[in-house]
């Protein structure tokens, strides 16, 4: 009997994601501390980046007081680049990796974002941060340099690129638990989640 409620514990952990492991991650260019997450087999970044580069960021509405919550959006570029020594920008397969382990994209969106309304404009629907990686909407910037999304919207830059103009970006909503694949001209800026090598 204490077997099988043994096996019933473990199961119910793994599907649930319970036994992500949480860590830190110092970045030895500025010093910043990070929060890292254990998911399956990948260690990701719990944060936006907010390493500042030479060139190809922006603060959110060139607002530095956005940076320490949210991180700096980047070009696309800029953001195949900007991850520290040994880690790196995930690509589409990166992506799907995590997403297929937390259930698939109807799901996974809930399970990597913050719960509550702090951060997150109401109602953040679904959120459970069950993966740990307690993601915070940082919003976006259009190829036009107009800054949308911010407190509703959480999108990553893809290291997979689209076409010879346009890279993928991943994206969770305040309004529900997806998260999907979109295409953003490279001149944009998205938040980047790195992954470790």
């Amino acid at each position: 009997m204490k077997k099988a409620y043994l096996i019933l514990f473990l199961a119910v952990i793994y599907i649930t994601g319970f036994s992500q492991k949480t860590e830190t991650y110092t970045d030895s260019r500025d010093g910043k501390i990070y929060k890292t997450v254990k998911i399956g087999t990948q260690i990701w970044m719990a944060e936006n980046l907010a390493y500042k580069p030479e060139s190809g960021y922006w603060a959110y509405n060139n607002d530095t007081i956005n940076i320490a919550k949210h991180g700096y959006l980047y070009n696309w570029v800029t953001a195949k680049k900007a991850c520290p020594p040994g880690w790196h920008l995930p690509s589409d397969k990166e992506w799907k990796v995590l997403i297929t382990y937390l259930g698939g994209e109807g799901i996974a969106g809930g399970k990597i974002k913050e719960i509550g309304t702090t951060h997150w404009q109401s109602p953040n629907t679904g959120a459970t941060n069950e993966s740990g990686i307690t993601a915070l909407p940082g919003g976006f910037r259009n190829g036009f340099g107009v800054f949308s999304g911010l407190d509703s919207h959480a999108i990553w830059w893809s290291g997979s690129f689209h076409n010879s103009m346009d890279a993928s970006y991943w994206f969770v909503g305040f309004e529900g638990t997806k998260i999907s694949k979109r295409y953003l001209i490279m001149t944009g800026g998205c938040s980047v989640l790195c992954v470790e090598d």
